[in-house]
C-alpha cells in the first residue's frame, strides 16, 4: 500500500493556512507515504501525468498533522508520482495542529 489510508475530507478543524504565501513559512521536511492518509478519493489522470503539473502550485505537498495522523491536505499528484518514481518519502510543509 502507497498511503496510510485513503480518507475522503478533511476531518480536522480550518487551520486558516489557505494561500501559497501561509504555507511557504513551513519549512519542507521529509515524510514518508506510508504514514500519510488522503484526503481525496479520487485524482485527474491527466493531472498526474502532465510534466507541468507542478509549474502553478507550490513543489511540495502540503500536510496537516492532527490527532497525531498526517493528512495529505494538497499534494496527491507528486505524491503519487514520487510513489511511481519507486521512492518511499517525499518533502512536504507539514502544519502541526498537535502543537
Amino acid at each position: 500500500m502507497i498511503f496510510k489510508a485513503v480518507g475522503d475530507g478533511r476531518p480536522y478543524p480550518d487551520h486558516g493556512y489557505h494561500t501559497p504565501k501561509d504555507w511557504a513559512a513551513l519549512p519542507p521536511r521529509p515524510v514518508r507515504l506510508d504514514e500519510l492518509v488522503t484526503t481525496k478519493r479520487t485524482l485527474d489522470l491527466e493531472a498526474l501525468l502532465a510534466e507541468d503539473s507542478t509549474f502553478f502550485g507550490d513543489l511540495f505537498p502540503h500536510v496537516v498533522q492532527y490527532q497525531g495522523v498526517l493528512y495529505l491536505e494538497d499534494g496527491l499528484h507528486r505524491a503519487l508520482r514520487t510513489a511511481l518514481h519507486q521512492r518511499t518519502a517525499i518533502h512536504a510543509r507539514v502544519l502541526d495542529l498537535d502543537s
